[in-house]
């Protein structure tokens, strides 16, 4: 069995793999996301990701799809305790910033979609620089007290915000944050490394990366010449045919090989192995797609297969 990882001071402990929900609802359709959260849990992953946001963008939705179909798989498998869910705030289109009225109407309509009572874990979506962090936090405090939510953490956020906010909670005794989403993968490091990676190291803050694999591109299938029918594949371009793109696929190939693993589990793997990080996010819209990435939980690199990833992606 798995063992299972702390996210930092919570009591919460997940799979280290978090599956991402932002498909369900849009390039998955119910039945495809009940039978991936299915097998997800089935082979002992306990940690899914979603956000009231889910998926305004796409024709005909508006927000909050991801949630609702969730909420509908939850309330068919009756298996709400053993599952934690972690959704956000501050993106919605009728719930947009986190002014505190907004985050609490937020969080409301968010437990409504998932037919529950609570949420284990409640981030802040995109951070609002123009409302003080002792209205967020004083907000989210409110939340934790009146039991809607378990623990709180913070995504797309300043490293200055981020210790401003912890600072504010150390002193005034008030909730916490606990974890981090910052995005984060072998082609997108420096939004991450550095000053915040230093802040969530020093706060003892658990990293849940999202954009993982890099919208698909750490899979491997998308290669110069390559065709791939994808929602996203409009994502992977700036990696496609890049001398780091190229060199990063190279080395994840050689590893991949050597192993007798797929691409996408090698690159999980070498963010698992990275300081603070807890579980990476990544998404699957069939459950043919889940393997390689449940596979992290059991592919720990050596020193070496990870600094060669890492000066492969330099």
């Amino acid at each position: 069995m798995t063992p299972l990882r702390t996210l930092g001071a919570s009591d919460l402990e997940v799979f280290p793999l978090a599956l991402g929900g932002n498909v369900f609802g849009w390039t998955a359709d119910r039945t495809a996301s009940f039978a991936v959260l299915d097998a997800y849990t089935a082979a002992g992953g306990n940690f899914i990701d979603t956000a009231d946001a889910y998926s305004y963008w796409v024709e005909g939705n508006k927000g909050g799809e991801s949630e609702t179909v969730i909420g509908e798989w939850l309330a068919e498998r009756g298996n709400r305790s053993d599952v934690v869910i972690a959704t956000k705030a501050g993106a919605h289109p009728e719930y947009q910033g986190l002014a505190a009225d907004t985050v609490k109407r937020a969080v409301d309509a968010s437990l409504r979609r998932l037919g529950t009572d609570y949420i284990d874990l409640y981030y802040t979506h995109y951070d609002d620089p123009s409302v003080p962090v002792e209205e967020i936090i004083g907000a989210l405090d409110e939340l934790v007290r009146a039991g809607k939510v378990r623990a709180i953490a913070a995504s797309n956020i300043s490293p200055e915000r981020l210790q401003e906010s912890l600072d504010l909670s150390d002193r005034e005794g008030l909730a916490r944050y606990v974890a981090l989403q910052p995005h984060y993968n072998l082609v997108s490091r420096d939004t991450y490394e550095g000053p915040l990676q230093a802040v969530a190291s020093r706060s003892g803050l658990a990293a849940v990366p999202y954009y993982a694999l890099a919208s698909g591109f750490l899979t491997g299938k998308y290669r110069p010449g390559a065709r791939v029918e994808s929602a996203r594949s409009g994502r992977v371009e700036e990696y496609v045919g890049s001398e780091r793109g190229d060199r990063v696929l190279a080395a994840l190939d050689t590893i991949a090989a050597e192993r007798g693993v797929q691409v996408a589990t090698v690159a999980l793997a070498w963010l698992a192995a990275q300081p603070t990080v807890a579980a990476p996010i990544a998404s699957a819209r069939t459950v043919e797609q889940l393997p390689a990435l449940l596979a992290v939980a059991d592919v720990e690199l050596t020193e070496t297969e990870t600094a060669a990833l890492t000066a492969a992606s330099a």
